[in-house]
């Protein structure tokens, strides 16, 4: 297996694996299925942050990051998704993708990745836990999907613990 940055030809399989989470999981809140071109406008505007895990010409999953939020005092954290084939699960292509993303969110002098994840997918939260992630919040029925109140977890992992915070008062640009 390896993990590499996803391509425009990725799209179609990254689609299916999305989708798939959308249709069939309580994994997300989203219910609107993503179409190729909305994954590959993500992959574009990634900047090299979005990842496949492939083996034998298969994608067996993605991960990428984003803004956390908008404003500069936010500009070192950066949210994460990662979504696997169900087969994949469990057999390392997870801890492969978030290791190489923490790899290149630390290249990217990103200080905090932050995973939204929802009460409903408890697996996510042990996987999540298991790289070094902390609950940070649980926020009760935020999201709404299939008729149910659903919670969400907010787990953080800082990527570069001891370092001092940067000038506030710098423009960053």
């Amino acid at each position: 297996m390896i993990v590499r940055p996803a391509t425009d030809a990725d799209a179609e399989a990254v689609c299916a694996i999305v989708n798939w989470v959308i249709r069939d999981t309580l994994a997300t809140f989203n219910t609107i299925e993503k179409t190729p071109e909305q994954v590959r406008g993500q992959i574009a505007a990634s900047n090299g942050a979005y990842l496949v895990a492939e083996q034998d010409g298969s994608i067996l999953g993605h991960a990428h990051y984003f803004p956390f939020r908008s404003g500069p005092g936010y500009r070192f954290t950066a949210e994460h998704t990662i979504h696997l084939l169900p087969a994949a699960q469990g057999q390392g292509a997870g801890r492969a993708l978030m290791q190489a993303l923490e790899a290149r969110a630390k290249e990217a002098g990103l200080h905090v990745l932050i995973a939204s994840v929802s009460s409903a997918n408890p697996g996510a939260i042990a996987f999540h836990a298991a790289l070094g992630y902390v609950e940070t919040a649980r926020m009760p029925e935020l999201g709404c999907k299939n008729g149910l109140w659903l919670d969400t977890v907010f787990m953080q992992k800082i990527l570069t613990p001891g370092i001092p915070a940067p000038d506030s008062s710098v423009n960053p640009g």
